[in-house]
């Protein structure tokens, strides 16, 4: 008789361990989905606020009162997607910035480019690269001012047969000892502004307006796309 009891208490206690580690995972896995959430939301509010702060630097805060993240659209060239960033002043579109990208030396240059309405260079500033320390690097501002050479240009100033560095009979300066990274790059905004002057219409255009300096959270993600032909 009391070998049957103790079997039982057994029985009990095995199912009452069962339950409690059951309880523990169903916690644990709770703690870490609950984490993970928090981490890609930490991850999401810090890519933004550095994409708001190098869009910034193209498209000065003195020339739109929208908040730039929020107005976008997408332009579909071929696999590849280019997000355009549209500063509004006065309901008006006065500047688009998007990104574009160059072969260097080291491998793929990221670039963002800011243009005005009219055509022009606002600015251009370098978001990655793998180039060459002491040589290539000297694209970023922090190395030297060669970037600033873009600003207030367009594909009339110079002609497009002169977007390129001097050794190739251009305008541009290369750097000593490394050429491919200027070259690169100066290929790449000129793209990006023979893109600006393929779709100039559509992105200096707003079908839905966010009312100015609205905050991220409350306004939707307007997004239209426009899709690129012949680009492939």
């Amino acid at each position: 008789m009391a070998e049957q009891v103790v079997t039982h208490s057994n029985k009990k206690h095995v199912i009452y361990l069962g339950i409690l580690l059951g309880g523990f995972a169903t916690i644990t896995t709770s703690l870490l989905v609950i984490g993970n959430i928090s981490t890609s939301k930490a991850i999401k509010s810090r890519l933004a606020e550095d994409m708001r702060a190098s869009v910034s630097q193209v498209i000065p805060d003195s020339m739109h009162d929208n908040n730039l993240l929020d107005n976008k659209l997408k332009i579909q060239l071929g696999k590849h997607k280019v997000v355009v960033y549209q500063g509004i002043k006065n309901g008006r579109v006065v500047a688009v910035a998007y990104g574009v990208n160059g072969q260097g030396y080291g491998g793929e240059v990221k670039l963002i480019m800011g243009i005005r309405a009219n055509g022009e260079i606002l600015g251009v500033r370098v978001l990655s690269h793998h180039e060459t320390p002491g040589l290539g690097d000297r694209i970023e501002k922090k190395k030297s001012n060669w970037i600033y050479s873009f600003n207030g240009l367009s594909l009339k100033n110079p002609t497009p047969e002169k977007w390129k560095v001097k050794k190739d009979g251009g305008i541009f300066d290369q750097f000593s000892g490394a050429t491919i990274t200027p070259r690169a790059v100066v290929k790449a905004v000129k793209q990006g502004l023979e893109l600006f002057g393929q779709y100039r219409n559509e992105l200096l255009s707003r079908k839905t307006l966010v009312p100015a300096k609205q905050s991220l959270k409350k306004v939707p993600d307007f997004t239209h796309t426009l899709t690129g032909k012949n680009n492939e």
